[in-house]
């Protein structure tokens, strides 16, 4: 018996037998027009466990990210990312072609982003510069190690965006939730929308989530079904991602592993 073990991501996790029940059970609906009251369910859930007022379910981390871009900006617009972000190197170039938006990109080597590196290209909007439209974060920061970021790290990023929007890419917000004993609502307090998979090590099989305020996400769905990404009788992927959501702690597991490993 082969005792392989493949390390090269935590997207490669498998369906725990909990959640393969869930499915089997799922009670479904259409919901492209918002009748699957499993889905509906999940969207709740995630909603309230990182204290924003609606959510919409998607199938990937990055479709969700890309509603995000397309909710806060225009062509020509800037974002504000590290240089090493997903959304800037892991989606083949998807916010360009997609929306129309450039990145101005800051140092992002210890996680979190170069303040003074925002600040300077906030002030540049005064000179002829284009417009800062976002500043967008990832919590954890995979490219440097799944480093999750500080709670002063975050305030400062807010206090320096001022009226800005930030988005979170938060794909694995809930392994720097556990890892920092402070819960994902607080950690995406600062952010105006947030999104998270369900996918990776929480080990549904697909599928993540966008949350902010109600009337972005009903503008969200919208840019859902532009992207392709509206499902219809899809409430049985919601039921493993709410098996998921009762499931957090076990990431505690994860992380002990990851340091004996290490």
């Amino acid at each position: 018996m082969s005792r392989f073990v493949d390390l090269r991501s935590d997207t490669v996790t498998q369906p725990s037998a909990a959640m393969r029940e869930a499915i089997a059970n799922a009670i479904v609906g259409d919901d492209g027009y918002g009748e699957d009251p499993t889905i509906a369910a999940l969207e709740a859930r995630y909603a309230a466990l990182v204290g924003k007022e609606a959510a919409i379910f998607v199938p990937s981390g990055v479709m969700a990210n890309q509603i995000a871009v397309r909710l806060h900006t225009r062509p020509g617009d800037v974002i504000i990312a590290g240089r090493s972000q997903h959304i800037v190197s892991y989606e083949y170039g998807a916010s360009a072609a997609n929306s129309g938006v450039q990145f101005a990109l800051v140092d992002d080597t210890t996680g979190e982003l170069n303040v003074d590196e925002v600040r300077e290209y906030l002030d540049a909007q005064e000179d002829h510069q284009p417009h800062v439209a976002l500043i967008s974060i990832e919590n954890t920061h995979m490219p440097s190690g799944g480093t999750p970021w500080s709670l002063d790290g975050l305030r400062t990023i807010r206090a320096t965006a001022s009226e800005l929007p930030v988005h979170l890419d938060g794909a694995r917000l809930f392994n720097a939730a556990v890892a920092t004993g402070v819960s994902a609502a607080e950690l995406a307090s600062g952010a105006t929308t947030v999104m998270s998979c369900l996918s990776k090590g929480l080990r549904a099989p697909v599928g993540s989530l966008l949350a902010g305020p109600t009337a972005l996400m009903e503008r969200g769905r919208i840019e859902r079904k532009r992207l392709g990404g509206t499902m219809r009788q899809a409430g049985f992927l919601a039921a493993a991602g709410l098996v998921a959501l009762d499931d957090i702690d076990r990431l505690v597991e994860d992380h002990a592993r990851a340091k004996v490993l290490a």
